[in-house]
């Protein structure tokens, strides 16, 4: 189990050092593009992948093309979330976000689905609505963000899970799908800051390598939780994501004094309850 707390805690870190970037002085945009070089590099000597398989003909390189380009769009819209809705929505929004792969799972691959799933997909939605609700005084542009952020972050990272889910069905090594990914990642984040003829800074290309070293200890945690568990993957499943969700709202309301509706506090609870169904499911 500590791997899973260790792999929840990198989640987690992951959205304190985008809500610390703006007062430490480093570019999101920045940090976002040299976070591929660390996880790209770290995959590359950590995970030793074998290049052999992305040569094949039939290596599903549309997907891994559509992962590497929408990567770095969705990190840069869950700095956007983490700066305006907050840690607690940010995290919550991206861990519901396995809704819309469940979906996929049922209407385009065929899988059956039984009430305890459906229950857990209409509450997690309803966490959703709960967690992004804006009151009276949030209106304007401010509140627009606030509940707009998350939702890019639920429908972007909900994508990037099916495109995953299609590359895993393929069937190359995930080390070299996640290598693949991320050096398309890398070109695409620079190409951006290139047209937005961003300046690169020293602190912002130390900070974007901290942000790779933590998004790749997620991935790297998250993977021997699962090695290490090769029978309770649906404990690995709930784990992760409670454990982010939960972990999330502590450094969010403890740490950066972020405010909860009783509305969002209820969707919080809500999206514990669907997680914990779904893995249960």
């Amino acid at each position: 189990m500590s791997v899973l707390l260790l792999a929840a805690l990198c989640s987690v870190l992951v959205s304190v050092l985008l809500k610390l970037a703006k007062r430490a002085g480093v570019d999101v945009g920045q940090a976002v593009a040299w976070n591929y070089v660390a996880t790209g590099a770290l995959t590359l000597l950590v995970l030793q992948p074998p290049l052999a398989p992305l040569r094949h003909a039939d290596a599903p390189w549309l997907a891994l093309a559509g992962l590497g380009l929408l990567l770095p769009g969705i990190f840069l819209a869950l700095g956007a979330s983490v700066q305006h809705a907050g840690i607690v929505r940010s995290d919550a929004a991206q861990r519901l976000s396995l809704l819309i792969p469940l979906a996929a799972a049922f209407t385009l691959f065929g899988q059956p689905v039984d009430g305890a799933t459906l229950l857990g997909c209409g509450l997690g939605l309803l966490a959703l609505a709960c967690m992004v609700w804006r009151s009276g005084r949030d209106a304007g542009d401010r509140g627009a963000a606030r509940w707009g952020w998350p939702l890019a972050v639920f429908a972007g990272f909900g994508l990037i899970d099916v495109l995953f889910k299609r590359v895993a069905a393929a069937g190359p090594p995930l080390g070299s799908s996640l290598l693949a990914v991320f050096a398309l990642a890398l070109l695409v984040a620079f190409a951006i800051q290139v047209l937005r003829r961003a300046r690169f800074t020293l602190r912002s290309a130390l900070g974007g390598l901290l942000l790779g070293l933590c998004n790749f200890g997620n991935i790297l945690f998250y993977l021997r939780a699962h090695r290490a568990l090769p029978d309770q993957p649906a404990l690995v499943f709930a784990g992760m994501n409670l454990g982010v969700v939960m972990l999330g709202a502590a450094v969010g309301v403890l740490l950066f004094k972020e405010r909860l509706s009783r509305t969002n506090g209820v969707g919080l609870l809500l999206a514990l309850a669907a997680i914990a169904l779904l893995a249960w499911a």
